[in-house]
């Protein structure tokens, strides 16, 4: 490469995230629909907490800045980006640019700001509830939302005042989709190490103090949510702390991966990968994240948009209200047309009379499993379905077992895990012959079957998702460092690594369990599941079942945020490998090697995020009733054939070891 004379600039060339035109046409749909939602999403939540007298207290007048905060970052970038994907002039004049990072980078840091005092607020919220409305006066509102944008506004011109100081580049090609910083003080000429020494104090001093005020407020809002006698009051300040401390989770987990991880050759490529995460796709999850889990909000838009009927639904509760559904059918007879959710509701309220009165607290002997189902036309149907499901997860997953062990092409670490993640899948025989309740009367388990059952259950679910973490790991080193895979990835390693899932697996079941031997008396015996479930079981207790709550909120959310983060990261070098080479073949191949694994992580872990996330409301155990049979009986069916339809190198191994050439050539062809 020879060095180019330095010159002053006019405009600048954005590069952009990629140059394969296949991929254009792809890239230009999907962050056009992601800005879609976003100016949807956050324009919708300024309007709604605007209109809404409900939603005029504190911390929705922050929640509305944020919003406001998201909406202006991502336009001042994703139209820009869209433009270049499909027009072949990329430029950008050095007016725009600068205006470009300028703005950018204000909304940046007000959002960093923002959420520290969003922390604030839910520790006056939680910690002080007496004095609240006192300290957050609307002087003071202003003033901390001020504060944030003031604090965003002087770092930006900081960092304008020291890059427009800058005399000439070495080219005008900026290897990004927008005028970002770092890849900008790569082309000059001149020294820039002042521009770089402020960027890392600038970055410094705002993620550093703004973890330690949200790291400070939590910490007092756990010291005050432990000290709560009463366990609703517990799960309404988690329930308040929710969605505010997932923006935080997926916000700084971003920056800090940018920020911390160490400086190579290729941080610019992964700077551009990471950016489009926290740039593009962060505006977007936050109005969702604070919609989907908040009633308040919600509430706010059926009254908005105005569904009485749906809220009213909602908002029934207690016998007397039942009792006027039942009376007003009764009364109207057969020409009243009530909604089939509504009537089904009705009915297993009459079919549970148990549930409309507080029984005698007693202790246990055994439980009654009341199934997915009392309709008996079903019965038959059901169990032809799960039976034909169990057989095929049965064959699947031992025939998978055996056929890395016989085969010696598949003698490697990729298959070693498949190997152990089908042998996990047989946490479906945990459940599913326990089914042939739907056909028998007698639906009772013994206490000590139950606890068995959910320990087991508990086991290989979370050695499942860890082991979906690992398999991640794996194919990172295959793809990114293809020479040194096989020596990284010793015997010895693998050992580690699967004992490392199954570890945490048992621990935290035996954690649970513990927990849940200690409960000495429930309200019935009769589980509303297929089987023996945490959340239905501690539904029964009469004893406090905080800590029970406490302990599977956080093993939940640890599991899924560590599991998940290494997935994505995984993924994120990955697609940068990929996107870097020059062979389409080679690209194709890659591609094809990621395609099963991530396929079986969509799958499992966006129905596991459907049961964690979803609102809480009276009929979360019916949802989860038919969200549990997703992911305990449906997915041990679907890995193995993921696994096995688009892998070249299992039906090689299967049509040598079964011999059938003819037959085999034309089921695979």
């Amino acid at each position: 490469m020879v060095e180019e004379n330095c010159t002053t600039v006019t405009e600048f060339i954005l590069l952009g995230l990629s140059d394969i035109p296949e991929l254009k046409v792809f890239l230009f749909l999907f962050f056009l629909l992601i800005y879609g939602v976003t100016v949807a999403g956050n324009l919708g939540m300024i309007a709604l907490v605007q209109v809404s007298h409900q939603l005029h207290t504190p911390m929705y007048f922050f929640l509305s800045h944020l919003s406001f905060v998201d909406f202006c970052y991502s336009t001042i970038i994703v139209p820009k980006m869209l433009d270049n994907i499909i027009t072949k002039d990329k430029a950008i004049s050095f007016l725009e640019c600068m205006v470009q990072f300028y703005l950018f980078c204000t909304y940046g840091i007000t959002e960093v700001y923002l959420l520290a005092v969003m922390a604030y607020d839910r520790f006056l919220a939680i910690c002080k509830p007496l004095l609240y409305m006192v300290i957050m006066s609307q002087k003071l509102l202003v003033e901390l939302v001020s504060g944030c944008y003031l604090c965003g506004t002087v770092c930006s011109l900081m960092h304008l005042r020291l890059a427009l100081d800058i005399p000439s580049y070495r080219s005008n090609m900026i290897n990004h989709y927008f005028c970002d910083l770092p890849p900008l003080l790569s082309l000059a000429c001149s020294d820039v190490s002042m521009n770089e020494l402020l960027l890392y104090i600038v970055a410094t001093v705002s993620e550093i103090s703004t973890i330690l005020v949200i790291l400070t407020s939590y910490l007092f809002i756990l010291i005050t949510i432990l000290r709560m006698c009463s366990a609703e009051g517990r799960r309404k300040a988690f329930s308040t702390c929710a969605s505010h401390f997932t923006a935080i989770i997926v916000f700084h987990v971003t920056i800090l991966f940018i920020y911390c991880r160490p400086s190579s050759g290729n941080s610019l490529y992964t700077d551009k990968v990471a950016t489009v995460f926290y740039t593009v796709v962060i505006p977007m999850l936050n109005p969702l994240i604070y919609g989907l889990r908040n009633r308040d909000v919600k509430e706010a838009l059926r009254r908005l948009v105005g569904f009485n009927l749906i809220s009213k639904r909602e908002e029934l509760s207690g016998t007397e209200a039942w009792l006027n559904e039942i009376s007003s059918v009764h009364v109207t007879g057969p020409k009243v047309n009530h909604s089939p959710s509504v009537s089904m509701e009705l009915e297993t309220r009459l079919a549970e009379p148990w549930k409309m009165v507080d029984e005698n607290c007693t202790t246990v002997t055994e439980f009654i499993l009341l199934g997915l189902s009392d309709i008996p036309e079903l019965k038959v149907f059901l169990f032809l379905f799960f039976l034909l499901i169990y057989g095929v997860t049965v064959v699947g997953n031992l025939g998978m077992i055996a056929l890395v062990q016989v085969s010696r092409q598949l003698r490697t670490p990729m298959y070693f895990f498949l190997s152990y993640l089908s042998f996990v899948d047989s946490y479906s025989t945990i459940i599913v012959p326990n089914l042939n309740d739907i056909i028998n009367k007698d639906k009772a388990i013994s206490f000590v079957e139950c606890m068995v059952q959910f320990y087991l259950f508990c086991i290989y679910a979370v050695t499942e998702v860890n082991l979906l973490a690992v398999m991640a790991y794996g194919l990172f080193l295959a793809i990114c460092n293809p020479l040194l895979y096989m020596v990284i990835m010793s015997q010895k390693l693998l050992v580690e690594l699967v004992s490392g899932c199954y570890l945490c697996g048992t621990v935290c079941s035996l954690t649970h369990l513990c927990l849940v031997l200690e409960i000495p008396s429930y309200k019935s015996n009769v589980i509303n599941h297929s089987f023996c479930y945490l959340p239905p079981l501690l539904s029964l207790a009469c004893s406090d079942v905080s800590m029970n709550k406490l302990l599977l909120y956080i093993v939940g959310t640890v599991n899924e945020i560590s599991s998940i983060l290494v997935i994505l990261i995984s993924y994120l070098f990955i697609l940068i490998t990929i996107l870097r080479m020059r062979s389409a073949e080679g690209r194709r191949k890659a591609f094809s090697t990621c395609a099963s694994h991530f396929t079986a992580v969509i799958v499992f872990h966006v129905t596991i995020l459907f049961i964690y996330c979803k609102s809480s409301s009276g009929n979360s155990l019916y949802t989860d009733k038919v969200a549990t049979v997703f992911y305990t009986i449906v997915i041990p069916m679907l890995n193995p054939l993921i696994y096995s339809l688009r892998n070249k190198d299992v039906k090689e191994a299967l049509r040598k070891v079964v011999g059938f050439n003819l037959i085999s050539k034309r089921l695979f062809s």
